[in-house]
């Protein structure tokens, strides 16, 4: 009775680790959290729905960054490792479904900014109890434990006072408590206060997983905006256009970036791993997650405007300014990511990525004044152009180097 009731001890990872699908259905909550994030802000698109939503982003991407470190130490899907995943799923999902109701104004309950504090809490608890598993007989991860706990003891309070209070000064408290939190710990990870990376292939693994996923789950969006109407034409051409720009992401990221990366952090020495893997990929994907969602949020307020107006204008009427830049602004935000991504992996920056970033943010104040459908369409020609031009003068060896 007591072995069935025994633990089993963490299972550390090889080199040639790869992702579980215990860890692919973690991933699959954390990106329908970031859905729920799109959902928030296409609900009323203006400049503090979107700055709210970076927040929000923040609240949910730092705690994958380090449960994706974790399961590169330990096997994610054994033991109290495990277990401890299992609640984490559980407390992600309690947290995508309140989301749309994190920011309390004037009489709303505090119901939902509360539960949201104390899931963020609850999540960040359990991570540093599984560190503190995992690390057994590991006098520098302990040591490097500890200092993890003063940015996260200084977070806790910010967040359950800003629930309280709401207005801007639960935006406020909220952006101090993740910036602590986030810029705290990734100051920690830098100095050598993780444990290296010993499965440089996992880690490259999960990120692009978490890339492609929410590339899948952004085209939600579609058919959230379109509805019932979807069997009109112009909304069909505007969901096909969806697919397009979501495939030219796709291919941005998985063709030229993502397999010369991965071979760049497997040749770096496994002790100099994780500072590349921390500023690289925890860094810079969540630029590149951030301009996927407000592309979605984008994609979602031209198809609502479409289905809002027919039959007269079919192509619906010109965006707001705040959906033109969450619409122009999300691939843009990408493409630097992107171009961030390279440079500090295989050390080159091909310059059309930031060329194209540029044209599309030049082209803000003539966006805003196009129907919806032809602003999106402007949007997946630039893609497709720069898909076309890197398919032809792409040069892989130059990449590796």
């Amino acid at each position: 009775m007591k072995r069935i009731f025994q633990a089993r001890p963490p299972v550390p990872t090889e080199e040639a680790h790869r992702t579980t699908p215990f860890e692919v259905f973690f991933d699959l909550v954390f990106v329908f959290a970031f859905i729920q994030v799109a959902t928030f802000t296409a609900q009323a698109p203006t400049p503090l729905r979107l700055a709210h939503s970076l927040v929000l982003l923040l609240l949910l991407w730092w705690p994958f960054t380090n449960y994706a470190w974790l399961a590169n130490q330990v096997r994610a899907d054994v033991g109290l490792v495990r277990a401890g995943n299992t609640a984490v799923m559980a407390a992600m999902f309690v947290a995508a479904l309140v989301l749309p109701q994190a920011w309390r104004h004037d009489s709303q309950s505090l119901a939902a900014p509360m539960t949201l504090a104390l899931v963020y809490i609850v999540i960040r608890a359990v991570y540093l109890a599984l560190v503190w598993h995992i690390s057994a007989g590991n006098a520098r991860l302990r040591a490097s434990l500890r200092l993890r706990l003063i940015p996260v003891s200084l977070g806790f309070p910010a967040l359950l006072l800003g629930a309280v209070f709401g207005g801007a000064t639960q935006t406020l408290l909220w952006t101090a408590a993740f910036l602590i939190d986030c810029v705290g710990g990734l100051f920690i990870a830098v100095s050598a206060g993780r444990a290296p990376l010993p499965s440089p292939g996992h880690f490259a693994e999960r990120h692009g997983l978490i890339v492609i996923i929410a590339l899948g789950e952004s085209l939600i969006a579609v058919g959230v905006g379109a509805g019932s109407a979807v069997i009109r034409w112009p909304v069909l051409i505007a969901a096909l256009l969806a697919l397009t720009t979501a495939l030219t992401l796709w291919w941005l990221y998985f063709e030229n970036a993502a397999a010369p990366a991965g071979q760049a952090l497997a040749r770096i020495p496994v002790a100099d791993r994780t500072r590349t893997g921390s500023i690289a990929y925890s860094l810079t994907h969540f630029v590149l997650i951030a301009g996927i969602i407000y592309l979605a949020v984008g994609i979602e307020v031209v198809l609502a405007h479409m289905t809002h107006h027919p039959p007269r204008r079919p192509a619906g009427t010109s965006l707001d300014w705040t959906s033109t830049a969450a619409l122009l602004g999300g691939p843009a935000l990408y493409l630097v990511g992107r171009a961030l991504f390279l440079r500090l992996t295989v050390r080159h920056t091909p310059p059309a990525p930031i060329l194209a970033a540029g044209i599309i943010l030049a082209l803000l104040p003539v966006a805003r004044h196009l129907p919806a459908l032809a602003a999106l369409a402007l949007v997946a020609i630039i893609l497709i152009a720069l898909v076309c031009y890197e398919r032809i003068t792409w040069q892989p060896t130059a990449a590796a180097k």
